[in-house]
């Protein structure tokens, strides 16, 4: 039997312009004068998905998700080479979660993110803890320097036959001396022939696939089946890991003390390969109020029975704080 929450379509949802030329999708579920919760999606540029709703009680709850810029319902979208991603780094995105909050007229909210969500949400955390109830973290990252290096060179030696096609799809003349893979797919990703974007696109997810298909043996999910939202997913990816996500290396483990008095739970699968234990249980250290739980049969999918049942009873837990 599923540990979450029936399936629930939104009461309401909305396009919040931000004043520089995008339109934010979100929409609200569950509870209209319940606890508010904010779900930050993975990625980044993933989008929301329909299952995130079902991690909360929706009489509990009013829970309130969006799509990050340009992706998913987010306007205009990664995959059209014209759309500039000069204006979406992480700090747009923690300013479009303030406006956002704004605009749904909420003093304080419970966040849940999982992946690349959980490094919004700390960055978000950090930059405005007092409109921060709780948070609750699944597959733990805070994008540092070194765990982009080990999604794109540190995983390696675990699937050599799918880092070889990874890097021989890289045509010749288009990585620079020394150059990393995800410049090299940046620039692959930014290229004017669509044939060539596309094709890079299903290359940098044939490569994720390695992975997820580990962590989740019951297959890939079944958006990466549609071409456009494997562009904008992955252009919007290297976007962000060429860039460092904009943050000073190591920035949100360094400002932890800035949490003090938020609490959090982290959930982290012992076998996480993508979001290796080791920064989850740096963040728990660096942030007392957090309390850590390893799951010794998750990986870092959510589809994870253990994995979504543990996501469940957290927020369960902050229902009434």
């Amino acid at each position: 039997m599923s540990a979450l929450y029936p399936e629930i379509e939104p009461y309401d949802h909305g396009q919040l312009d931000t004043g520089d030329g995008n339109l934010i999708y979100w929409e609200a579920c569950g509870n209209p004068a319940g606890r508010p919760a904010l779900v930050l999606h993975g990625g980044p540029g993933s989008g929301c998905s329909t299952a995130a709703r079902r991690y909360f009680d929706p009489d509990a709850y009013r829970i309130i998700l969006f799509d990050q810029r340009n992706c998913g319902r987010s306007l205009p979208s990664a995959a059209d080479p014209e759309t500039d991603l000069s204006v979406n780094t992480t700090w747009h995105l923690v300013a479009d979660i303030e406006r956002l909050r704004a605009y749904l007229g909420i003093d304080s909210w419970l966040l849940f993110g999982n992946s690349w969500g959980s490094t919004l949400a700390l960055a978000y955390a950090e930059t405005h803890p007092e409109r921060v109830a709780a948070i609750v973290l699944s597959g733990v990252t805070t994008t540092r320097r070194s765990e982009i290096d080990w999604l794109y060179r540190g995983m390696a030696p675990l699937f050599p036959e799918e880092w070889h096609r990874f890097r021989q799809a890289v045509p010749p003349g288009i990585q620079q001396r020394d150059e990393d893979m995800v410049a090299a797919y940046h620039r692959l990703l930014n290229h004017p022939d669509q044939e060539t974007r596309l094709k890079a696109a299903r290359d940098w997810h044939d490569w994720e696939a390695a992975s997820i298909l580990l962590a989740d043996p019951h297959g890939l999910p079944r958006r990466w089946a549609d071409p456009a939202y494997l562009l904008t997913r992955a252009r919007i990816i290297t976007h962000y890991f060429s860039n460092g996500a904009w943050l000073e290396d190591g920035q949100l483990l360094k400002n932890a003390a800035r949490l003090t008095d938020i609490p959090g739970i982290l959930l982290q699968g012992r076998f996480d390969i993508e979001a290796p234990l080791v920064t989850a249980w740096e963040l728990a250290r660096a942030w007392p109020q957090s309390e850590l739980s390893i799951l010794p049969h998750a990986a870092h999918s959510t589809a994870n029975p253990d994995m979504s049942a543990a996501i469940v009873a957290a927020t369960d837990r902050f229902r009434d704080i």
